[in-house]
């Protein structure tokens, strides 16, 4: 390897060495550099090559990888290699369209690299390899920047004492920081109407009221965003559509009233009443509801889609999925049919549906009638089985979806057909999913993604209602 050309003559140039979880991690991280060179030790190929094997998302990973590395092998001598492989940017590598730019090289270790490892790391396990290539590379190319790149936060530790630049990975996130997600909502301020109230367009259209609203806030807004005025029975309004220099607000339906109950549940809170909105809308296909536990998320969302399956015949039936990781330790093998096996992971699912049918009448009788038709109606999926699949016209609902990554999240949603609504909810700040945090999540992403989109919703649940007690548990535990 040529120490002229590892690490360019450029000053600015680095070095980055990818640990094996960065790979399995996101499979594109090779491309994801710019103008940067990137080192692959020889253990992290051996690392891949024993992770292949399997059906999980970090096998899959590891394939495409090998995969992507192999295509960039393809043709290259001996002597190529050693100088490093030209690097295509991400977008050329996503899009496919046009010739890849070269940006970054790629290299592989070639030979051995002399590194004395402190007497403070004994073995020679993986980690401490790695740790041993990124010191001999940062002893060899002194001009440069070397950098270890890895999502384990021990490696980072042992690579700091030792005097080595470590780093996360971070090119996978969705969103800098979690505070900057979108609430879906915005406080008018006190003189709104002040600044936005002259040239106003009033009209009713299907028993709703619209309007037509021009001033310097509009351009802030995006489709489907609620604003509200903050003092009592002061407006609640949905963008309905952004223009050039206006932007046309529809009144909300209020779910406080009890004419206007959702199978028997009314909103308890602002939130609450905007996501029942969003969650009623024939014209929203997505919608994602973030909140903390006790918000209602689950209940609202059931009770919506049984009003819209059973009442309104909007949808043929309801489908409830989501990811099977235990909070504590794995019960084992559960026997049964595919719904059998999920239902333990669907207690929320149950809980409410027993909230629901509380009020029917007709006695136990009648409750425990409502109860076998509801379970007919409402199917619980393992999502294992959704490659493939197209719903359509069915109301899916995603629970825990904090813990879902942006490629299962994609293949989800991709499932959905002509008629049907598909609704996200999670909280990001309970994450189970090892390597994804709340700027990594699928669920973030699809937040930041959808955002603005004509036919998707979103809202954050601010405020507890399941009980005193788990409201003040909330806080202070």
């Amino acid at each position: 390897m040529s120490k002229v050309l590892i690490g360019g003559k450029t000053p600015n140039r680095r070095i980055f060495v990818l640990d094996t979880n960065v790979l399995m991690h996101d499979p594109t991280a090779i491309f994801r550099f710019e103008e940067h060179d990137i080192y692959i030790p020889m253990t992290v190929l051996e690392e891949l090559d024993a992770g292949k094997k399997g059906l999980t998302e970090a096998a899959r990973n590891v394939r495409q990888v090998s995969r992507f590395l192999d295509g960039l092998i393809q043709g290259a001598s001996k002597a190529q290699i050693d100088r490093g492989l030209a690097l295509p940017t991400a977008i050329n590598v996503s899009t496919n369209k046009g010739k890849p730019t070269p940006s970054g090289r790629l290299f592989f270790q070639t030979a051995i690299l002399e590194s004395t490892l402190p007497a403070s790391l004994p073995g020679l396990g993986a980690d401490n390899a790695i740790l041993a290539n990124t010191l001999a590379l940062q002893k060899k190319f002194r001009k440069a920047q070397v950098t270890l790149v890895s999502k384990d936060i021990n490696l980072r530790i042992k690579a700091s004492i030792v005097g080595v630049h470590a780093e996360d990975y971070s090119s996978d996130k969705t969103i800098e920081d979690a505070d900057l997600l979108a609430s879906g909502t915005q406080a008018l301020p006190a003189n709104f109407w002040d600044k936005h109230g002259k040239g106003m367009e009033p009209w009713q259209q299907n028993s709703r009221t619209f309007y037509r609203l021009h001033g310097p806030l509009v351009k802030e807004w995006t489709s489907n965003q609620f604003v509200y005025d903050p003092h009592a029975k002061g407006i609640e309004a949905i963008v309905r559509k952004v223009e050039t220099d206006a932007a046309v607000l529809q009144l909300t339906i209020d779910y406080h009233a009890e004419r206007n109950n959702v199978w028997g549940v009314n909103s308890r809170n602002r939130e609450q009443n905007m996501a029942l909105n969003l969650l009623m809308d024939p014209e929203i296909d997505f919608v994602t509801v973030l909140g903390p536990a006790g918000t209602g998320k689950t209940l609202l969302t059931l009770a919506a889609a049984l009003a819209q399956t059973l009442d309104h015949s909007r949808y043929t039936e309801i489908i409830m999925t989501r990811v099977t990781i235990p909070l504590g330790e794995d019960i084992g093998f559960l026997p049964g049919t595919e719904e059998e096996k999920m239902e333990p992971w669907m207690g929320a699912l149950m809980d409410n549906l027993e909230v629901l049918t509380q009020n029917q009448s007709g006695g136990t009788w009648g409750r425990g009638a409502t109860s076998d038709l509801l379970r007919h109606r409402i199917k619980i999926k393992s999502l294992n089985f959704m490659r493939g699949r197209t719903f359509l016209n069915r109301f899916i609902i995603i629970d825990e979806a904090q813990n879902l990554t942006p490629k299962q999240m994609k293949a989800l949603v991709t499932r959905a057909g002509p008629g049907t609504k598909m609704v996200c909810l999670g909280n990001i700040a309970q994450i189970d999913t090892p390597y994804l945090t709340e700027t990594t999540s699928g669920l973030t992403y699809v937040v930041n993604r959808f955002s603005g989109w004509a036919f998707s919703g979103h809202i954050t649940l601010m405020r507890g209602e399941r009980s005193r007690l788990a409201d003040y548990a909330s806080e202070a535990l």
